[in-house]
């Protein structure tokens, strides 16, 4: 069974792209974003819902700078999951070409379904009909290929990342925490209304200009209030954290549970993951139970991009190739949740990790835990690894260096293990 310490954390995963059972999911065009196609090509179009502001940006990276243009409408994915027949309050394709042909530009959704098929939406999430759709392929195929196949690298990428999940690991000698400057910046400074020359003329209209300046000021007033309010709490928030992690980590054991715990959750975790965690009783030594993801978390598919078609082609990895990437990726968990221990509580000597999943008997149906490994390293063992170099380290040979309980075939086939315990 698992330790079940009293300080669980949740490592939610970061924001990514979906590759889960649902299949790959890329909805471009979110609430506040959307895409258009006209002379410049495919741009893309981020803005605050409800403010009428927007950023826009060429998809090639290259930035075109702002526009304060219409509301942007949010919607809601399209069920049917094919592209369907356009609502016929969008014109018809004669006249999505004649605004093309006349330099304007549409603004669309794009979705590529699990199987890698792209489908195209109005704004508002109406579905184009076919005839649009080719209409918009002709007039931004080049675009839309290109976009695609930097979607498809960064799938790929993501993918592989899983098993690389250790590069990130900072050294032990940075257990420093550097204060966060409040980034927002301060109301523009109030400019008075300029008298009018007639206004001297006019007493009422005089009065009414300088009672106008005088409430413009006190809203600048009340917003450079807050504004500092805002900045004073950031301040000391980082201030109290700075003295947290300069002085506390050393031998509060608050402190340093906190410490753990923010830094834990600052990684950006491909899935999610829960980690317990205990320090000894002097302190020195901190045994971390980690409730790993399962194998059916591990994706089942790379993509590839089919010269003469704009769609992803999902291909299969084998079987081998899943239990190695989800090998490396749970040993990656453990290097990364040493990292942090080492790295952000100075006073711990040696620390005990400990990964296992949640399994199924076949022969009841009921729920248990299976260790996957067991590991026992020491401050002293941990800063002989070179940070330098990290993508040339293994993981999982990196583990084996240490004091390590596991039983496991080269390929990544698990058995059960009885953990250390924390003495």
């Amino acid at each position: 069974m698992a330790f079940r310490f009293q300080r669980r954390i949740r490592l939610a995963p970061g924001v990514r792209l979906n590759l889960g059972k649902g299949g790959l999911g890329l909805s471009v065009g979110p609430r506040g974003a959307s895409l258009s196609v006209g002379p410049a090509g495919v741009q893309g179009h981020v803005g605050g819902p409800g403010t009428g502001l927007a950023y826009r940006q060429r998809l090639d990276g290259r930035d075109i700078g702002e526009s304060s243009g219409g509301r942007q409408k949010a919607a809601p994915p399209n069920d049917r999951g094919d592209s369907g027949r356009g609502d016929c309050s969008h014109g018809d394709a004669a006249a999505l070409e004649a605004r093309l042909a006349e330099g304007d530009s549409v603004p669309l959704r794009l979705e590529i379904d699990e199987s890698g098929q792209l489908h195209y939406f109005h704004d508002d999430g109406t579905p184009m009909n076919d005839a649009e759709a080719r209409i918009i392929r002709r007039h931004a195929e080049a675009s839309l290929r290109e976009q695609f196949q930097a979607h498809c690298d960064r799938l790929n990428a993501e993918i592989e990342g899983l098993g690389r999940l250790h590069e990130e690991t900072p050294s032990p000698e940075s257990n420093g925490y550097e204060v966060s400057e409040f980034d927002e910046a301060p109301p523009p400074p109030f400019q008075p209304l300029s008298p009018v020359w007639w206004h001297a003329l006019v007493p009422p209209a005089r009065r009414r200009r300088e009672a106008r300046s005088a409430r413009l000021k006190s809203e600048f007033d009340e917003r450079y209030r807050a504004w500092e309010w805002r900045k004073a709490e950031h301040d000391a928030a980082e201030f109290s954290r700075y003295q947290r992690e300069s002085d506390g980590v050393w031998d509060d054991p608050q402190a340093m549970e906190a410490t753990l715990r923010e830094r834990l959750e600052e990684i950006d975790w491909p899935r999610e993951t829960l980690v317990d965690f205990e320090l000894g009783s002097d302190i020195s030594t901190i045994a971390v139970d980690i409730d790993l993801p399962g194998e059916e978390e591990m994706p089942d598919r790379y993509w590839a991009m089919p010269p003469k078609q704009l769609k992803l082609s999902p291909r299969r990895l084998s079987a081998t190739r899943q239990r190695e990437l989800y090998r490396d990726h749970v040993h990656g968990i453990a290097f990364r949740v040493l990292g942090a221990v080492f790295a952000r509580l100075p006073g711990v000597k040696e620390a005990r990790v400990s990964g296992y999943r949640q399994t199924i008997d076949p022969a009841t149906g009921s729920e248990s835990d299976q260790y996957l490994y067991s590991v026992k390293v020491t401050r002293e063992q941990w800063e002989r690894i070179g940070f330098d170099n990290l993508e040339q380290i293994d993981p999982v040979a990196a583990l084996e260096a240490f004091t390590l309980r596991r039983d496991m075939t080269k390929t990544g086939i698990f058995r059960d293990i009885e953990p250390l315990k924390l003495v």
